[in-house]
């Protein structure tokens, strides 16, 4: 068999698989229907955990859960999973508002980084701040 011939058959088999993995929702992303299901699967992982409200992401692919006492509860899609995280003041390494109503934020946890948030409104974005506690505050006036 000739090289070129060879080259177009794994080319077309590459293809293949990858629209193949792609049609039968392997690229599919994870999204929240609303606070009731951020909840539901939270509680999943936490049955302990009582939330006091639900915020969610304007993407609708993260969820931040007020659980009191400073402690952040996450539910955040990844792929086609979600991921849950209970975080505190100091799980965190950083925290600002980057633009309008976009947080960004640094978890000192190895296994998910965190990211950038985009809120519908700038007072979901403030709360979640706020909420991590007076450590990380200086950083959204400094951002400002």
């Amino acid at each position: 068999m000739s090289l070129p011939v060879l080259v177009a058959i794994v080319v077309l088999g590459i293809a293949l698989s990858v629209a193949a993995v792609h049609f039968t929702g392997g690229s599919k992303t994870a999204t929240l229907s609303g606070a009731d299901q951020a909840l539901s699967r939270f509680a999943e992982d936490f049955p302990d955990e009582a939330a006091a409200s639900v915020r969610l992401t304007a993407d609708a692919k993260t969820a931040f859960l007020d659980l009191g006492r400073g402690r952040i509860g996450i539910v955040h899609g990844i792929g086609d999973c979600f991921l849950t995280r209970v975080v505190t003041p100091l799980d965190v390494k950083m925290s600002r508002v980057d633009e309008a109503n976009t947080v960004l934020l640094r978890l000192a946890d190895f296994t998910w980084k965190g990211g950038r948030f985009r809120f519908a409104s700038a007072a979901d974005a403030q709360a979640l701040l706020n909420t991590l506690g007076p450590q990380h505050l200086h950083s959204v006036w400094e951002a400002a």
